[in-house]
C-alpha cells in the first residue's frame, strides 16, 4: 500500500478553485501523522490500573515513531498506519509504599494486525516490584489495547470528517435532517465561512471536587497546572481577550470573561470542528461545604460532536483534575 505522499499524482485531487471531487470519484489523500501523535498521547498517557496490592499508571509518551494517512477513492476510505510506541509507567506498592518505574513497548501497531493481536511488551527497572509489572502486563495491557482501539475508531471517524463529500442524494437527505432539527428547536450557531449554519446543541454538566474554589479556579487558569492535568504542553493567557491552546493544539480558544474564583467564559473549539466555528463555554465555581461544585454550560456544540464533547469534559478534564488533586494531597 502506498505510504503518505506516494499516491499516483494522476489520481490525487488537491484543493483548487476550479475543481471538485465529483461524487467522491477521484483519489484524495490526507496525512494523519501529526493528528495521530496528539491523539495517541491523549488516549494513552494517564491510563491507570489498580488492585489490592498496588497502583500503576502510564506517566509519559517517550517515543512515537511512524506515520498514518487516509485515502479516499470512489467514496471508500483506505487507512494506512504504522507506529512504534514507547510509554513510561510508574507504580506504587500499597503495603510498603515502594515506587517503581518501567516501560511499555508497542513495536508494530499497523493495519496488518488486529488490535487484540498487537504486541505489547511490559518491562521494569531492576529490583523488586514484580507485582506491579504483573499488574501492568495484565490489566494495564488490556487498557492500552483498549486505548489503541479508541485511536483507530477516532482515526476512522473524527479525522475523516469531510473527506467523503456529499452527493446530490446525500445533500437532499442532509437538508431533510436539518429541517427536522430546526423543528425540534435546536440552537444554531453563527454562520461558518460559506454562510452555512450548522445544527448545534447546548450541554449542561456539573461536577463536585474535593478542593477549595480558589484551587479549582487556579487549575483552569495557571499554565503549569493545566499542563499537569492535560499531560501535554499548553499555551495560556488567562485574561480577557487572551488565547489558549491545550492538548497539543486539539483545543483552542479565547477568554471572554474571568471573574476570579467565580466564573470563566470562553470561546472554545476542537481542531476537527468546521473552520472558525466556536462554542461558548461558561464555568461557574460554586463553593459548598468542604467542596466546590463546577457548573459547565456549553452552547454551540455541533450535533454530531455532542457525545465526544461530553467525554472530553468528563474524562479528560474532570477525572484528570481529580487525579491531580489527589496527587497534590498525597504529596502535601
Amino acid at each position: 500500500m502506498a505510504k503518505w505522499g506516494q499516491g499516483d499524482p494522476r489520481w490525487i485531487v488537491e484543493e483548487r478553485e476550479d475543481g471538485t471531487n465529483v461524487n467522491n470519484w477521484h483519489w484524495t489523500e490526507r496525512d494523519a501523522t501529526s493528528w495521530s501523535k496528539g491523539k495517541l498521547r491523549e488516549l494513552l498517557v494517564g491510563i491507570a490500573v489498580e488492585n489490592e496490592t498496588g497502583r500503576c499508571e502510564v506517566s509519559e509518551l517517550k517515543q512515537v515513531e511512524g506515520e498514518a494517512s487516509c485515502s479516499s477513492r470512489k467514496g471508500k476510505l483506505i487507512f494506512f498506519y504504522e507506529w512504534n510506541i514507547k510509554l513510561g509507567w510508574k507504580g506504587i506498592i500499597k503495603e510498603s509504599g515502594a515506587k517503581h518505574k518501567g516501560l511499555i513497548e508497542i513495536p508494530n501497531l499497523s493495519e496488518e494486525n488486529e488490535v487484540d493481536d498487537t504486541e505489547v511488551n511490559v518491562s521494569k527497572k531492576k529490583g523488586d516490584g514484580d507485582i506491579l509489572k504483573d499488574l501492568m502486563k495484565t490489566a494495564g495491557t488490556a487498557k492500552v489495547r483498549e486505548a489503541l482501539g479508541d485511536y483507530l475508531e477516532a482515526l476512522k471517524t473524527e479525522f475523516t470528517m469531510g473527506m467523503i463529500l456529499p452527493t446530490k442524494a446525500m445533500a437532499t437527505q442532509e437538508l431533510t435532517i436539518k429541517r427536522k432539527l430546526n423543528e425540534n428547536t435546536l440552537q444554531t450557531s453563527s454562520p461558518v465561512a460559506l454562510g452555512v449554519r450548522i445544527p448545534t446543541v447546548a450541554l449542561h454538566m456539573t461536577e463536585l471536587f474535593d478542593t477549595a474554589v480558589e484551587q479549582l479556579y487556579r487549575i483552569f487558569t495557571v499554565k503549569d497546572l493545566v499542563q499537569k492535568f492535560s499531560k501535554s504542553p499548553a499555551v495560556l493567557e488567562a485574561e480577557k481577550g487572551g488565547k489558549f491552546q491545550m492538548f497539543d493544539g486539539n483545543i483552542t480558544g479565547e477568554y471572554i470573561e474571568l471573574l476570579t474564583n467565580k466564573k470563566i467564559v470562553m470561546k472554545w473549539r476542537c481542531r476537527n470542528w468546521p473552520e472558525e466555528h466556536y462554542a461558548t463555554v461558561a464555568l461557574n465555581f460554586v463553593p459548598t461545604l468542604g467542596q466546590t461544585e463546577l457548573q459547565l454550560d456549553c452552547k454551540g456544540v455541533p450535533v454530531c460532536k455532542e457525545e465526544n464533547i461530553k467525554f472530553c469534559w468528563q474524562k479528560q478534564h474532570f477525572e484528570e483534575i481529580k487525579g491531580l488533586l489527589q496527587l497534590t494531597t498525597l504529596n502535601g
